[in-house]
C-alpha cells in the first residue's frame, strides 16, 4: 500500500507555478528539498518511493520529477525506465555516486539530468531550470532580473535596488505570468482570458503600459517587456 503523500503549499500557492514531484525515502531530504523549492516559486509534491510515485501521478500532472536513485523495493533506475514507456516528463535524478558508468546508465533509462549528494542549492536551483527549460516548462529560477529590478516569482515581489517597488495584485499577476514564461510570446486574448476586469484585450494593454513604467528605463522602448506584432508580448528577462 502507498504511504500517505505530503504535499507542500506556500502561503500564497499559484497554480501556474511549475510542479514538481520529490520522490526520495529520506525524510530529511524531501523536506528540505521541498521547503526550498517552495521558497523558490514551485509547488511541490512529495512522495517515500515509486508506489507511492506512481499513485500521485495517476491524479495529478507534474511538470518535473527529482527522483533518488537508491530506494527501497524499486530503484530510482528502474522506476525512470518504466516511467518512460508512459510518459516523457522530464526528470532530475539525485545519486550519491558520481561514476560515470551510473550516469550513463541513468542516460540510457532516460533520465534527463544528474545531481550528486551532497550539493549546493544554487546548483539545485540551476539544474531544475535547465531541464525545465529544456522541457518547455517554466520558470528558470525563482526569480527574474530586469536591469536593476528583481522579480521572485513565488512572492511576486518587485525590488529594485533592494527597495519594494509597489505593483496592483493584476500587475503582480502578469508579471508572474511572462516571468514563468521568459522568452514565449504571450497572447492579448490569453491575458485577458482570466482577467475579471471589464475592458479585455484593450484593458490589458492599458495594464501592460502601466507595469513598463514600472519595469523599463524608457517605457516608450521597453527592453524587456516588448510587443510582439500581431501575437500580444514577451518578456526578456536577463
Amino acid at each position: 500500500m502507498p504511504a500517505t503523500i505530503k504535499l507542500h503549499r506556500s502561503k500564497a500557492p499559484d497554480d501556474n507555478c511549475p510542479h514538481i514531484l520529490v520522490i526520495d525515502d529520506d525524510s530529511r531530504i524531501r523536506d528540505l528539498l521541498a521547503r526550498y523549492l517552495q521558497e523558490h516559486g514551485f509547488r511541490v509534491t512529495t512522495a517515500i518511493d515509486a508506489a507511492t510515485a506512481r499513485a500521485t501521478m495517476r491524479s495529478l500532472s507534474f511538470d518535473l520529477l527529482i527522483l533518488d536513485v537508491m530506494m527501497p523495493h524499486e530503484s530510482g533506475l528502474d522506476f525512470a525506465r518504466s516511467l518512460r514507456r508512459e510518459s516523457q516528463v522530464p526528470i532530475l535524478m539525485l545519486t550519491a555516486r558520481a561514476e560515470p558508468e551510473q550516469r550513463i546508465e541513468g542516460l540510457e533509462a532516460g533520465v534527463d539530468d544528474y545531481l550528486t549528494k551532497p550539493f549546493e542549492p544554487r546548483e539545485l536551483l540551476l539544474r531544475v531550470s535547465n531541464v525545465l527549460r529544456r522541457g518547455g516548462s517554466a520558470p528558470a529560477t525563482g526569480e527574474v532580473r530586469m536591469g536593476n529590478f528583481v522579480f521572485h516569482i513565488g512572492r511576486g515581489e518587485l525590488k529594485c535596488g533592494g527597495e519594494t517597488v509597489r505593483l496592483t495584485e493584476r500587475e503582480r499577476e502578469l508579471l508572474r505570468y511572462f516571468a514563468q514564461r521568459p522568452g514565449m510570446p504571450v497572447s492579448r486574448h490569453e491575458l485577458a482570458r482570466d482577467d475579471g476586469e471589464n475592458g479585455g484585450e484593450r484593458a490589458i494593454d492599458v495594464q501592460i503600459n502601466r507595469l513598463r513604467r514600472k519595469i523599463e528605463k524608457d517605457p516608450a522602448n521597453p527592453v524587456y517587456l516588448q510587443t510582439v506584432r500581431g501575437k500580444g508580448y514577451i518578456l526578456y528577462p536577463e
